[in-house]
């Protein structure tokens, strides 16, 4: 290894390494060193050193070659032992070229499944035990018990229930069904229908509406039929897989209602499904149990009894009435000039002074900011927040070294930070330090009410009798949508009524909880009691109360119990913000924490999104421990998923190395040359195996199975994506995998976009939208789901016309591409989806204030469906040149768009107010909704996305959604918006046209 470097990182990530070189440390003190192949496994490398040490000293007294077991030091710096000796060296990838062989010793399969969740997971458990914490160490305990339990609950379960939580019925909402159910009403569908283990299929004819047991029953009574199978066989004892997809067709709903089934319909596409046995799903289930029964066994065996809890003597933090100090003892390592270190000395002084004013009968969360004041002017250097009670709700004593976190506030209202976290920096070295004291108020610990303390304080309240003029006036209060801040007389009013609020207005909790006195005891037992009595909120109200306004953990139990009340897919709809606001939890053990988990490990595919949303986070210091510590809450509760998990990790590794070798080739060599020299890697044995047969992290009912290296591609744009192409016996499936970009916003984004179909779809309104998968699986690293059939509007105007300068005024382009991909009555189709889908997107747009509309990030796809792409801009940050706004029109509709929509005929306005119709009533429908955008987009700020940072950056989405305005004037103020949008789309055209221009230059 060359002077300076150290470890092997590069080694592993160039494929042009076949042969290393690898030192070999046996338990006699022999040392053997002879090359072997990077793809080699660990078996055979094992055989390998038992062959070379046949000719060695001391050989006769190792003993049988499983009775040892390899070490190395891992990427993550932990001492791995290397269990699994089916691996390949190049996929344990040591950091130093060292290998030792040791006595096997203690419970293998706890090791190997410690090992592979700290590799899974990029953090060593090591790292855990060495936080020497209780928090993490009791936290670690519980959420392991807690998870293994549903674990083995989940494994109890029959059959069809447990389908339900590894297969979960991927469904459209009933109302857009039962529409689509009107529209075919009378039309049988054709199903093509085979038996697992068979090539003989049957083509079956039904309604839409019919259940999947009347399929199963005529698929029988078929089979039946044709084979005459000496024993009768029921309907109950199959289930329908789609083919080629970990997918199933099962349940009381109508086939259509099923996403496959009802995709298939729209498209024209017969469907195709396998009857599966139930004895191959309960095989199935055995095998997934097997492992995780083992490691259940082997850890109850292990498990030491409960040490018996001490008596001791403790008091209520209520019941203590003087000033409350923490001494600041002393800064270090502040980076900033010797006058700025005597102004932080000051505000040291400043800052004890002021918290002496405080009674620690109310304080329950110490927020602490540390900045450095110039002559001249605030100088925001650090900060560092920190809880006044540990975990265990006792008052803090003692000394306490604080790690801050840079800070850049926009302005003097963020130089608190109540958003941030609460856990120190890790760096410890790198940043500015401070060490306080927290002083020993009694001799006995001090704790915070218990909730039985709080509930008997809460219900001392006094009955009120409010005026007619109170009642209306707390209407007005509660009617108040957009309300930012309250006057005193609000204030003083909304709790005087707080129970009239309670009982007519459940949904103003929010306002009732800012402007709740938690300074003072009292109220706050009232607050706790009211909630105890409050009813459950809808999940558009529940939401808000996870925003870091709202600390409390009572009030945060509360949310929780709310939305406990959704559905799977409900949830799944919101779970990017819910992963996000755990980063304003003050401890590890929370009810979030415990509630995701819990609906994790019920349903396959929230947990598998779970995994990503934190995984692709890990990187960050503020939330690497907490998410790390869910992360292996979740695999141990999840054993039979480490191997497919780890194997999508690895396709990912495996897709970043391709990514750089491209944008590396790409410097030096032709894009013809770089593209040839890539199929090449492609092909080599290590990335075929790593890239193939792989659960794909955007679908985890789709695999993706043969890679078609002759398809692959990489694209134009900067960061060189990947256009990775599969295959298998029934479709192809592509995915583009990105590097340096942050698709968090895309996410978020298209997030939004699908929220929006489902609730038009909930009211009958189908407008074809196509919020494409998206998913950040890493620092700036993502994959995004290839839409099949489609292309820009910018390839079709070119391809239709004679010269750049006129394809984006070509009006007949998009028409005539339609036509082409749709002969005779098919067209007539083709411009309903256009129509349908340019509607949604109008609407979707122009709310969201998306901006960079260009012709090369709209698209349509052959069946007329059109759809955006790239959302690197939102909320009104639209793009400028030379400080001139380029987009100046509310949302994108060219003239060119409305000539497909009306049929190519200038004088068919009949079809183009039936658009406008589409674009009112599904714009009427999301500011019904606006509440739950807003609160969403609110609860995404601690992602700390550039253009979602701060409240400000949301008054885009109250203004556009005309929060606290009326139905009618909300559509009036679209109306003009929809006749600007019309009025100016020449300035569109003509921005098209310099974006061509530009494009062709570069």
């Amino acid at each position: 290894m060359p002077p300076g470097v150290y470890g092997m990182q590069d080694v592993w990530e160039r494929e042009g390494w076949q042969q290393i070189n690898i030192e070999f440390l046996l338990p006699t003190g022999i040392y053997l060193n002879f090359p072997v192949a990077r793809s080699d496994t660990i078996s055979t490398i094992k055989k390998m050193v038992w062959k070379n040490a046949r000719n060695e000293p001391l050989f006769s007294a190792l003993s049988d070659p499983d009775a040892y077991v390899f070490t190395c030091i891992n990427m993550t710096a932990e001492r791995e032992e290397l269990e699994d000796e089916q691996r390949r060296l190049c996929d344990v990838r040591p950091f130093m070229p060292i290998l030792r062989l040791v006595a096997r010793e203690g419970d293998r399969v706890e090791k190997l499944i410690t090992t592979q969740i700290s590799l899974l997971i990029g953090k060593g458990h090591h790292e855990f035990d060495s936080q020497k914490n209780h928090e993490v160490n009791e936290f670690r305990t519980k959420m392991r018990t807690f998870c293994e339990e549903r674990a083995q609950v989940r494994q109890m379960l029959p059959w069809e229930p447990w389908m339900e939580f590894n297969f979960p019925c991927d469904l459209e909402p009933c109302s857009v069904v039962a529409q689509s159910g009107k529209s075919h009403s009378g039309k049988k569908i054709l199903v093509n229908v085979k038996f697992e283990g068979s090539e003989e299929t049957f083509v079956l004819q039904q309604d839409p509406q019919d259940l999947p047991m009347f399929l199963k029953r005529n698929a029988l009574r078929k089979k039946s039929n044709v084979f005459r199978p000496a024993k009768q066989e029921k309907p109950e004892d199959y289930t329908l897989q789609v083919n080629g997809r970990w997918e199933f067709i099962y349940g009381k709903y109508p086939l259509c209602q099923f996403k496959y089934i009802f995709t298939c319909l729209h498209g024209g596409i017969t469907p195709h499904l396998t009857m599966v046995h139930h004895s191959v799903i309960i095989k199935f289930q055995e095998e997934q149990g097997g492992l995780s029964n083992q490691v259940s066994r082997t850890r109850a065996q292990s498990k030491p009894p409960p040490l018996p809890l001490k008596r001791q003597n403790t008091s209520s933090l209520w019941s203590i009435h003087e000033p409350f100090y923490i001494y600041l003892l002393q800064g270090s390592r502040v980076n900033a000039d010797e006058g700025m270190k005597v102004k932080l000395l000051i505000l040291f002084t400043c800052l004890f002074i002021y918290l002496h004013l405080y009674i620690v009968s109310w304080i329950i969360f110490f927020f602490y900011q540390l900045f450095i004041s110039s002559l001249s002017h605030d100088c925001p250097l650090a900060w560092v927040n920190t809880m006044v009670f540990d975990y265990k709700d006792q008052l803090k004593t003692g000394e306490f070294s604080l790690s801050t976190w840079p800070s850049v506030p926009d302005d003097k209202g963020d130089l608190l930070n109540p958003m941030g976290t609460v856990e120190k920096n890790p760096n410890i070295d790198s940043t500015a330090g401070l060490l306080i004291r927290f002083p020993n108020i009694r001799p006995h610990p001090l704790y915070y009410p218990p909730i039985e303390k709080l509930n008997e304080l809460g219900m001392n309240g006094e009955k009120v009798v409010a005026t007619k003029e109170e009642h209306l006036k707390l209407r007005e209060i509660v009617d108040n949508k957009n309300y930012t801040e309250f006057f005193e007389d609000e204030k003083e009013l909304l709790w005087k009524l707080r129970e009239e609020v309670r009982q007519r207005y459940p949904e103003s909790l929010p306002k009732l909880l800012l402007i709740t006195k938690w300074n003072k005891h009292e109220d706050v037992a009232q607050m706790v009691g009211l909630l105890r009595k409050w009813q459950d909120l809808p999940a558009i109200h529940a939401l808000e109360l996870l925003d870091y306004s709202f600390p409390d953990p009572h009030v945060r139990s509360f949310t929780i119990r709310c939305l406990g009340n959704l559905r799977n897919d409900e949830l799944f709809q919101y779970l990017l913000q819910l992963v996000q606001v755990l980063k304003y939890e003050s401890y590890l053990d929370c009810d979030l924490t415990c509630f995701l988990l819990e609906r994790a490990l019920s349903n396959k595919k929230i947990g598998h999104f779970l995994f990503w949303h934190l995984r692709s986070e890990m990187h960050v210091p503020s939330v690497s421990l907490r998410f790390g510590l869910i992360l292996e809450a979740y695999c141990r509760g999840s054993i039979f998923l480490i191997k497919s998990l780890m194997k999508q990790n690895e396709a990912l590794n495996k897709m970043k190395a391709l990514n750089d070798f491209v944008k590396s080739g790409s410097q030096k060599a032709t894009r013809i040359q770089t593209t040839e020299d890539m199929k090449v890697c492609i092909k080599q044995d290590t990335y075929m195996e790593a890239l193939s047969d792989v659960v794909s992290p955007l679908n985890p009912s789709i695999v993706l199975c043969e890679l078609c290296a002759d398809k692959c591609k990489f694209m134009d744009s900067k960061m060189k994506p990947l256009w990775l192409m599969y295959k298998d016996k029934y479709d192809h499936v592509g995915i583009i995998f990105k590097n340096g970009d942050d698709l968090r916003q895309d996410m978020l984004t298209l997030q939004m976009i699908q929220l929006m179909d489902v609730l038009w779809k909930t009211e009958g309104l189908d407008l074809r939208m196509l919020p494409y998968g998206c998913l950040s699986t890493g620092n700036k690293t993502g994959l995004i789901e290839v839409v099949k059939n489609s292309d820009t509007i910018a390839n079709i105007q070119r391809n239709n016309s004679n010269s750049a300068a006129t394809a984006a005024f070509n009006k007949d382009a998009l028409l005539n591409w339609l036509k082409s991909k749709n002969p005779g009555d098919k067209l007539d189709q083709a411009i309903e989806e256009f129509t349908l889908s340019c509607a949604g997107y109008c609407v979707a747009t122009y709310v969201l204030g998306i901006g960079d509309r260009h012709s090369d990030n709209i698209m349509i796809r052959e069946t007329g469906q059109l759809f955006h792409i790239d959302f690197g801009h939102f909320l009104g940050n639209f793009k400028s040149k030379f400080g001139i706004n380029r987009e100046r029109v509310p949302f994108i509709l060219t003239y060119d768009f409305v000539h497909v929509i009306q049929e190519g005929r200038t004088n068919n306005s009949e079809k183009f107010e039936r658009f406008r119709e589409y674009c009112e009533q599904a714009y009427k429908i999301l500011c019904r909704n606006g509440t739950l955008f807003v609160n969403l987009f609110a609860l995404m700020k601690a992602a700390g996305l550039p253009e979602l940072s701060s409240s400000k950056d949301i008054q885009y989405l109250k203004d556009s959604l005309a929060l606290g305005k009326s139905e009618e004037e909300a559509l009036k103020n679209f109306k003009v918006k929809f006749n600007e949008a019309l009025r100016e789309s020449w300035k569109t055209k003509v921005n098209w046209m310099m974006h061509s221009f530009a494009k062709d230059n570069r």
